[in-house]
C-alpha cells in the first residue's frame, strides 16, 4: 500500500483559512458505506440520521496556547510536551540554530537546549515559568497561511471543551452548537491532540510509518454507556482512535482507562468499536484519510472526496464535515 495511492487534487481557494459564521451552517456529505450512496447535506440535517440507540462520543480536549516566538522573532517553537514547569519538548524551527546550550529568550524567561531526541525535538529548561498568557499563540495548522487571531481562541475550539491538553482541535466537534448538542444523546472521552497531526507521512509504503503518540482518557461513566449503545458515532478521527485502541488492547465491552496510542489505522484495520464516523476532511497522503478509507473503503472515500471538489466543499480544520454510516 503505497502512500501516493491516498492523493487528490485540491484547488487552494477550498481550503477553509476562516471559520463560516454559524458553527452549524457547514455542509455535510453523507457517505453510505453499505450501497456506495454519497448524499449532499446540511450539518444542520444530522439529527435525522440518529436512531434510537444511538450514542455520540466526543473529545472533551482543549486546545492550549502552544506556538512561541522569541524575543528578537528569529526562533519559532511548538510546545510538544511539559514536565513540570520549567522543561518543554518542542519543535523547533529552525532547528540548526538550537542545539544542545543554546538559548532562547521569551519575554523575562531564558531557556536552554538541554538535548536533542532522535526525531529532532528539543528539551528546553526554562530558569523561570513562561509567561504564557503573553507570549502563548494558538498552533493553526499550517495550510491556513495566518497567524491565530482573537477569534480563533473562541471558534478553534469545540463549545464543550474543558481538558487542556492539545495543540491541534478535534474539528469533527467544531460544527456542534451547545442547543444542538443537547439535543442529541452524547458522551465524552479526552484524547490531547499532538503535534503529530501536523506532521507528513514521509515513507512511500505506508505500513512503515511510525506514528505519533498521545495520551488519552476514557472515563467510566461513558464506557458503560458506549457498551450499552446500539450504534456508536465517533465524532471525529480523535475519538475514533481511543475507542479502538482500548478495544485492541483488551477487546469488548471495552474497558475504561487512561493510556497513550500510537495506534495506526489503514485500510486493513480490524474495527470492533466504532459504528459510525463524524470526520472533517483531511489533507491528501495523510493518516487521517488512510484511517477514515479503512473504515468506508479507499474506493469510495477518494470518489467521496472527487465529489467534494466538484461540489466545492470547504475543506479542513474549519471546513465541511462528512458523516460515514
Amino acid at each position: 500500500m503505497r502512500t501516493q495511492d491516498f492523493d487528490y487534487e485540491l484547488p487552494q481557494e477550498l481550503i477553509a483559512d476562516r471559520p463560516l459564521p454559524e458553527r452549524t451552517a457547514s455542509r455535510m456529505m453523507v457517505v453510505h458505506r453499505t450501497n456506495g450512496l454519497i448524499e449532499h447535506r446540511h450539518f444542520s440535517d444530522l439529527p435525522e440520521y440518529i436512531r434510537e440507540g444511538d450514542l455520540l462520543v466526543l473529545n472533551d480536549t482543549k486546545v492550549v496556547p502552544a506556538r512561541y516566538f522569541s524575543n528578537d522573532g528569529n526562533i519559532e517553537l511548538v510546545r510538544a510536551g511539559i514536565s513540570g514547569e520549567l522543561l518543554w519538548k518542542c519543535l523547533v524551527r529552525p532547528g540548526r540554530k538550537m542545539k544542545p546550550g543554546r538559548t532562547i529568550r521569551i519575554g523575562e524567561a531564558t531557556g536552554t537546549v538541554e538535548d536533542i531526541d532522535a526525531e529532532g525535538y528539543r528539551y528546553i529548561r526554562w530558569d523561570r515559568p513562561v509567561d504564557e498568557e503573553t507570549y502563548g499563540r494558538l498552533a493553526l495548522p499550517h495550510y491556513m497561511n495566518r497567524e491565530s487571531d482573537p477569534s480563533d481562541i473562541e471558534r478553534y475550539q469545540t463549545i464543550y471543551a474543558v481538558n487542556e491538553g492539545a495543540i491541534a482541535a478535534p474539528t469533527a466537534g467544531l460544527h456542534f452548537s451547545r442547543e444542538m448538542l443537547n439535543s442529541l444523546p452524547h458522551c465524552f472521552l479526552t484524547l490531547h491532540v499532538g503535534v503529530g497531526t501536523f506532521r507528513p507521512v514521509k515513507v512511500e509504503n505506508v505500513e512503515e510509518h511510525h506514528m505519533h503518540s498521545e495520551s488519552f482518557y476514557l472515563p467510566q461513566d461513558s464506557t458503560r454507556r458506549i457498551n450499552e449503545a446500539k450504534r456508536v458515532i465517533a465524532v471525529g478521527t480523535t475519538s475514533v482512535r481511543v475507542l479502538e485502541t482500548q478495544a485492541a488492547r483488551y477487546g469488548l465491552p471495552l474497558q475504561a482507562g487512561h493510556g497513550e496510542t500510537d495506534i495506526f489505522i489503514y485500510p486493513g484495520f480490524n474495527w470492533q468499536a466504532t459504528d459510525v464516523l463524524l470526520t472533517n476532511f483531511h489533507l491528501p497522503q495523510s493518516t487521517l484519510i488512510m484511517l477514515v478509507s479503512a473504515f468506508a473503503g479507499k474506493d469510495l472515500i477518494m470518489e467521496a472526496y472527487r465529489q467534494a471538489v466538484a461540489e466545492r466543499y470547504r475543506f479542513f480544520s474549519y471546513g465541511d464535515c462528512m458523516l460515514i454510516l
